[in-house]
């Protein structure tokens, strides 16, 4: 591998990670593969901690990258839902992989961060 290549082509999955993996893609999606279609408030209230400014603007991005599918329904008052695309669908497994990991070595970590906290520095 070339020293001087540049981030994205030193780690090929670092564009992947940049979209899925950024503050609040990942729980947004987990929402929306979990509990399917929603409108705004139902999606906000679930995730719980989420501002609507920063789940406006990620559920946008969400949108632009393909991830979820936006429907405006021109009723009065409007209604707008959102939901996970079949692209964002297909990160599935890829989630399921990471809850799996996570419940077999979230202990581990946390041991080796008291260990390291305990002592200053790495064992």
């Amino acid at each position: 591998m070339n020293a001087t290549a540049a981030p994205d082509q030193a780690c090929p999955i670092a564009p992947v990670v940049d979209i899925v993996f950024s503050r609040w893609t990942t729980p947004i999606l987990w929402t929306l593969n979990e509990y399917g279609r929603q409108r705004f408030v139902e999606l906000e209230r679930r995730i719980g901690t989420i501002t609507p400014k920063v789940l406006t603007q990620r559920l946008r991005q969400l949108e632009r990258d393909g991830l979820v599918v936006r429907t405006y329904h021109p009723e009065v008052p409007p209604r707008v839902e959102y939901e996970i695309s079949e692209l964002g669908l297909s990160l599935a497994p890829l989630f399921a992989s990471l809850a799996e990991w996570s419940s077999s070595n979230l202990g581990k970590v946390e041991r080796a961060r008291a260990a390291y906290d305990d002592t200053g520095r790495p064992r």
